[in-house]
C-alpha cells in the first residue's frame, strides 16, 4: 500500500490531549464558563438551561463542571449552617454515587445502561427527606433529576450516533463491494471509470464509521482503489489526469500544512492540522513516482506543528510557575499593608491606593500551577479582606469622632451665641478667650460642616469684638480680636486632617493662607512669636507640598550648603538682594498698620506705599535675572 494513503500521522502529538469521547474532536476549553463562584440554584438555573437548549455538545462541556460545584458548594453550606461532620458525610456519599468527569459511554449499551443508573441517595439518609429535616433536600432532589436528565439525553445522543455510524458503515460496505465487482471485472474501461469516480465520491460523501470497524474497511478500500489504478488495463491519459489531480490537491495541502508550521497559534494550528489530515485520506494516489516525496514533505509539516503544538504545552507550565512566584510575591505585599498599624486616615488613604495596585497588578497575571491557583487566590484574597475590613471599622470610628467632636462644637457655638451682645467687656472677653482655647482642643469634624461651625463661632466672636471695639473706639481691641483670630487658625492648621490627594491638600493650605493674610494686624509685641508659629504649623502639616506653588520665592533656588566659604557668583548676591527686599516688604506692610490710626501719618503712610511699590517692581526684575542665569547653567 502506498504510503500517502496511510492514515493520520499521530506519534507527536501530545499524549495528554484529550478528546470529546461523544464527538471524536478535542475539547474546547476557549471561553469557559466560571461557575465556583455561584450560588446552589443559578447551579440548577444554568444546568436546566443548558438542558433546555438541548445542545448536548454544550452540555458535555459543562454538566460536570456545573456537578462537581453543585455538591462543593452544598457541602460548604450543609456545614456552614450546622451539619457538621454529619453533613460532610452525606455529601461524600453522593459525590461517590456520582462519579466526577465519567467519560461518555461509547457504545449503544453503554449508553443505554447510563440511562438506568439511579439517581444517588446521601449514605445514612432517609429515603424520603423533607425541608425540615434537611432544607437542602429539595434543591438537590431537582439537581438529581436535572442530571439525569443530562445524561438520558447523553445516552440519545450517543445511541444516534452510534446507529448513524452502523448506517453509514452498511453503506460504505455496499460502496466497497461493488468497488471490488468493478475491480475484479472492470468491462468497458470508458463506463467503468465513470462508475469508479462515482463510487469515490459516495464514499468520501459517507460520514464516519464505528471505530472499531474502520481500518479493516478503509484498508480494503484502499486496497482496491489501488488495485483499480495498478493493474486493470485504464487509459493512460485518464490514470495520468487524475494522478496529476490528486498531486495538485496533495501540494496544496502540503502548503497549507507549511504555513500552519509558521504559525504563531499553535494550539489554532494543530486543529486545523487533524483537517488537513482528514482531506489528505480521502485523495487518490498519485504517480508511483512522487508518492514517497508528496508524502515525505507533509509529514515534515505536520511534525513540525506537533512538535510547536507540545512546546506551548511545556511553555504554559512553565509561565504557570513564574506566574505561581509572582503572585506569592503579591500576596507577601498584601500581607504587610494588611498587618499595619494604622491610627491616620491619610495613611489609610496611601495604603489603600497601594492595595488596589496591587491588585490591578494581579489581575494582569495569568493563571498559576492548576493544583496551587486556588489556594494563592485565597492568601491574596484573605489579606484584601483584612485591609479593607480593618479600614471599613477605622472611618466607622472615626466618623463617631467627628460628630462627637461637631456636637461639642457646636455647643461652644450655643455659649458664644448667648454672650455676643453683652457689654461687659472684660468678663464676656475671658468668657470667649476661654471658649476660644476649649475650642482649639477639640478635634476635627466633618469636612462638610467644618466651614460652616467655624464660620457661626467665630461670627459670635466677631460681633462681640466688634461691639467692644466700637465702645472703646481703639485699635487695641481690633488687634487683640486679630490675635486670637490667627492663633485659632495656627490650631486649625494642627488640627487639619490630610485627605492623601495632593490637590486637595495644596488647595487646602491655600486657603489657610488666605485666611491668614485676611486677618488684620495684631499687637507688635506678639508679631514675631505668632508669625513663627503659623510658619512652624504649615511646614509641620503640609511639609513641602507647597514648594512647586512658590517658583518666585527667593529665587526658587535651594540655598547653597555652608559647610566651607566660597567666592559668591553673581547670581548669589541677586538671590540675596532679592530675600532683603522681600523682608523689608514684610517690615513695611507691617508698620503700615501701626501708622494708620496715627494723626498726621499720612505722609508717613503714602512714602511707605511707594517704597513698598517699588521694591516689588524690583523684585520682578530680580526674579527674571536669576532665572535667566539658571537657564544658562
Amino acid at each position: 500500500m502506498s504510503d500517502d494513503l496511510n492514515t493520520i500521522v499521530t506519534e507527536d502529538v501530545n499524549p495528554v490531549q484529550e478528546q470529546s469521547p461523544a464527538t471524536g474532536e478535542a475539547p474546547v476549553n476557549d471561553n469557559m464558563i466560571d461557575f465556583s463562584d455561584k450560588s446552589l440554584k443559578e447551579l440548577v438555573d444554568s444546568l436546566k438551561e443548558f438542558i433546555d437548549e438541548a445542545d448536548i455538545r454544550k452540555l458535555n462541556k459543562y454538566a460536570e463542571v456545573i456537578k462537581a460545584c453543585f455538591y462543593k458548594t452544598l457541602k460548604k453550606e450543609k456545614i456552614a449552617t450546622g451539619f457538621d461532620e454529619a453533613a460532610e458525610k452525606a455529601v461524600k456519599a453522593s459525590l461517590a454515587d456520582i462519579p466526577s468527569d465519567e467519560p461518555l459511554a461509547e457504545t449503544a449499551s453503554e449508553a443505554a445502561s447510563a440511562t438506568e443508573e439511579p439517581a444517588p441517595e446521601v449514605a445514612g439518609a432517609p429515603a424520603e427527606e423533607t425541608a425540615a429535616t434537611n432544607p437542602f433536600a429539595e434543591i438537590e432532589r431537582g439537581f438529581k433529576e436535572l442530571y439525569g436528565k443530562y445524561r438520558a439525553m447523553r445516552a440519545e445522543f450517543l445511541n444516534e450516533q452510534n446507529t448513524k455510524r452502523e448506517e453509514n458503515f452498511e453503506i460504505k460496505s455496499k460502496i466497497l463491494q461493488e468497488l471490488k465487482s468493478l475491480v475484479e471485472d472492470p468491462g468497458d474501461l470508458s463506463a467503468a471509470y465513470p462508475r469508479f469516480r462515482e463510487l469515490q465520491n459516495n464514499w468520501r460523501a459517507t460520514g464516519a464509521v464505528p471505530p472499531a470497524k474502520a481500518k479493516d474497511l478503509y484498508d480494503s478500500y484502499y486496497h482496491n482503489v489501488e488495485v483499480f489504478y495498478d493493474f486493470v488495463k485504464i487509459n493512460n491519459e485518464l490514470r495520468d489526469m487524475d494522478f496529476k489531480k490528486n498531486l495538485e490537491a496533495k501540494e496544496e495541502l502540503c502548503k497549507k500544512a507549511e504555513e500552519l508550521a509558521e504559525s504563531g497559534n499553535s494550539v489554532a494550528a494543530f486543529r486545523a492540522l487533524q483537517k488537513l489530515h482528514e482531506e489528505w485520506k480521502e485523495l487518490g494516489p498519485v504517480a508511483k513516482e512522487k508518492r514517497e516525496e508528496i508524502w515525505d514533505r507533509f509529514k515534515a509539516a505536520t511534525a513540525t506543528v506537533n512538535k510547536k503544538y507540545q512546546a506551548f504545552f511545556e511553555a504554559a507550565k512553565e509561565q504557570q510557575v513564574a506566574n505561581l512566584k509572582a503572585k506569592t510575591e503579591l500576596c507577601e505585599k498584601a500581607e504587610a499593608i494588611a498587618n499595619s498599624e494604622l491610627s491616620q486616615s491619610s495613611n489609610w488613604a496611601q495604603l489603600t491606593v497601594q492595595m488596589q495596585d496591587l491588585q490591578k497588578e494581579w489581575r494582569t497575571i495569568g493563571f498559576a500551577v492548576k493544583k496551587e491557583n486556588d489556594r494563592i487566590y485565597e492568601r491574596f484574597r484573605a489579606a484584601c479582606d483584612k485591609f479593607f475590613t480593618a479600614k471599613k471599622q477605622f472611618h466607622s470610628d472615626f466618623k463617631d469622632q467627628l460628630a462627637a467632636n461637631l456636637a461639642k462644637k457646636e455647643e461652644l457655638c450655643e455659649k458664644a451665641e448667648a454672650v455676643m451682645n453683652s457689654e461687659d467687656w472684660k468678663k464676656t472677653s475671658d468668657i470667649l478667650i476661654n471658649l476660644q482655647k476649649q475650642w482649639k482642643e477639640i478635634g476635627p469634624v466633618p469636612k462638610k460642616k467644618s466651614e460652616q461651625v467655624w464660620a457661626r463661632f467665630r461670627a459670635a466672636c466677631d460681633t462681640f469684638f466688634n461691639n467692644k471695639d466700637k465702645n472703646n473706639g481703639g485699635r487695641g481691641a481690633s488687634m487683640t480680636e486679630n490675635l486670637a483670630a490667627k492663633k485659632a487658625l495656627i490650631d486649625a492648621i494642627a488640627s487639619f486632617e490630610l485627605s492623601g490627594d495632593r490637590e486637595a491638600d495644596i488647595q487646602a493650605m491655600r486657603d489657610f493662607q488666605a485666611k491668614w493674610r485676611e486677618i488684620g494686624f495684631i499687637p507688635f509685641k506678639e508679631k514675631d512669636k505668632v508669625q513663627a508659629e503659623y510658619r512652624d504649623a504649615l511646614k509641620a502639616k503640609f511639609g513641602d507640598l507647597g514648594a512647586d506653588e512658590r517658583p518666585a520665592r527667593h529665587g526658587g533656588f535651594q540655598e547653597r550648603s555652608r559647610t566651607a566659604p566660597r567666592q559668591l557668583t553673581e547670581k548669589d548676591r541677586l538671590i540675596q538682594q532679592y530675600v532683603k527686599l522681600e523682608q523689608d516688604i514684610a517690615t513695611w506692610e507691617n508698620n503700615i498698620g501701626f501708622f494708620e490710626k496715627s494723626k498726621g501719618a499720612e505722609a508717613l503712610l503714602g512714602d511707605f506705599r511707594n517704597k513698598i511699590e517699588e521694591a516689588k517692581k524690583e523684585l520682578a526684575t530680580l526674579e527674571a535675572k536669576i532665572k535667566e542665569m539658571a537657564a544658562d547653567e
